[in-house]
């Protein structure tokens, strides 16, 4: 089911994936660079229902709108605000999550909007071969139970590179940014998204 809603930021969508007896939501926004097309996030629209948690697939106002860039972290987050009442229009708890850009959104607004929880896909901890432009302090600073789930050579940090703190972290060997896995990887495409699956499952179960 496809809903419209209509925010500060312009209209956004967002595709729901039911589960049938659901415990929790699960909202997931897309990155800086593409849509809810991402494997890691079609993953999960079609693994999680069938363990009690509803996917929302939220696609930001700018990619409605047919625009190729992102705007600036401030309007991500007004748009996340104005899609927030109807993910949990539910009455269940819901996760905020996203991949790359909409991670950090999840990250940044998880305590202001009453989130149960951050699940944060390819977090991008700096920008590529600038390590020295963190943006730990926006995972660190969630304020809830945090996920991340992160591609084993993800140019934007991998998984070595984060700090210490409150949040697990899930390793998805040979990944890049996007969970691809090379040809000559010893492992297939199919079981790396196993592994992101597998791994929100657990967490997910682990919420009580």
């Amino acid at each position: 089911m496809i809903e419209i809603v209509e925010t500060d930021a312009g209209t956004a969508r967002i595709t729901w994936h039911r589960a049938k007896k659901a415990r929790l939501v699960l909202a997931l926004s897309h990155g800086a660079g593409g849509g809810i097309e991402a494997r890691d996030l079609q993953a999960l629209a079609q693994v999680l229902p069938g363990h009690g948690v509803t996917v929302a697939l939220v696609e930001q106002p700018w990619r409605v709108a047919g625009r190729k860039v992102a705007p600036a972290p401030k309007t991500l987050d007004t748009g996340w605000r104005g899609i927030w009442p109807a993910l949990a229009g539910m009455a269940l708890p819901v996760i905020s999550g996203g991949r790359s850009a909409g991670a950090r959104v999840a990250c940044r607004t998880a305590t202001e909007l009453g989130a149960h929880a951050v699940l944060a896909l390819s977090f991008p901890l700096h920008p590529p071969g600038r390590p020295e432009r963190s943006r730990a302090d926006e995972l660190l600073g969630a304020g809830v139970p945090t996920l991340v789930v992160q591609g084993g050579n993800d140019p934007f940090g991998k998984p070595e590179e984060f700090p210490e703190g409150a949040y697990e972290l899930v390793e998805v060997p040979y990944g890049d940014h996007g969970f691809a896995v090379p040809k000559r990887a010893e492992i297939t495409q199919e079981r790396a998204l196993e592994i992101v699956t597998g791994g929100v499952v657990e967490w997910v179960a682990s919420l009580g």
